[in-house]
């Protein structure tokens, strides 16, 4: 029977927190394994989570972000399969079941399952828009636009974090974009289509919140890929194509505000991009 860690990152979000653990022990596969990385919380998440669960694994981390504390979790587990689950976000119970009986039926053996997903804001059930429509198989495409792979839906198989790396500490924002980002440029994913995953967005400590301009981060996800070796040709076009609307984003945006600090670094990158493209067209 194969193992599954789950490891949770968290801050100062005890009451959501208590509602993601509670989902991970109704699951109607077996957890191995439950990791909660504590990024110095001052909600006495530690303590409450020791009274109230026996059988928890806490870590305690010194406010370094939600890559190094995931990062932490898991290089500390010891499963076949890793799951993610952001503190905000649950699960429906029979989600790692059926992600592990669809992996046991498909012929090609591929180390990443994601479901689909349910979103509340604001406890409002969303439709999502055509963009947000999950797959598998070949996604590179899809992901260079749009984060296609929510983390909390994410069932991963130990090694690939052997293969691709770990989550960039140095991304306060748009980690999950970088990640997913090296998998489907070397990966094909693996979509089991129900809503498995439920996402509960609107509350003031969400990262899209805490920052502006979060392109940035996207452009040096793609940056940071495309100065790897062995990225074909076909998605070296794609990542530098999707590079140029991004400093196109950056760009307009400043020009709005009446300028940035960073207008000038943009437009250089933006030019090298073009002329990068240029050269593989």
């Amino acid at each position: 029977m194969k193992t599954v860690s789950v490891v949770i990152p968290t801050y100062n979000r005890i009451n959501f927190l208590l509602r993601a653990i509670d989902s991970i022990l109704k699951q109607t596969y077996p957890i191995h394994q439950i990791i909660v990385v504590d990024n110095n919380s001052t909600d006495n998440t530690s303590e409450i989570l020791r009274n109230k669960y026996s059988k928890i694994e806490i870590l305690s981390e010194h406010k370094q972000g939600v890559s190094s504390a995931r990062n932490k979790g898991i290089k500390f587990s010891n499963s076949d399969w890793i799951a993610l689950l952001d503190s905000d976000d649950s699960w429906e119970p029979e989600k790692i079941e059926k992600q592990l009986s669809l992996y046991e039926k498909s012929k090609k053996k591929l180390r990443v399952i994601h479901t689909d997903e349910l979103w509340y804001k604001d406890k409002v059930l969303l439709n999502q828009k055509n963009k947000h429509k999950k797959s598998g198989g070949d996604i590179f495409e899809k992901c260079v636009r749009l984060c296609c792979i929510s983390p909390s839906s994410a069932l991963i198989r130990s090694d690939l974090f052997d293969d691709i790396g770990y989550f960039d500490e140095s991304f306060p924002a748009c980690e999950d974009y970088d990640f997913w980002l090296r998998v489907t440029a070397r990966e094909k994913i693996l979509f089991l289509d129900e809503p498995l995953t439920i996402k509960f967005g609107g509350h003031d400590d969400q990262l899209s919140r805490r920052f502006w301009g979060m392109d940035r981060f996207r452009a040096q996800a793609l940056e940071s890929l495309l100065s790897e070796s062995g990225l074909s040709t076909e998605l070296r076009v794609l990542a530098l194509e999707n590079l140029v609307f991004r400093y196109d984003v950056l760009l307009t945006g400043a020009k709005k505000r009446g300028g940035s600090e960073f207008t000038e670094t943009w437009e250089s990158s933006r030019h090298q991009a073009m002329k990068a493209l240029e050269v593989l067209r």
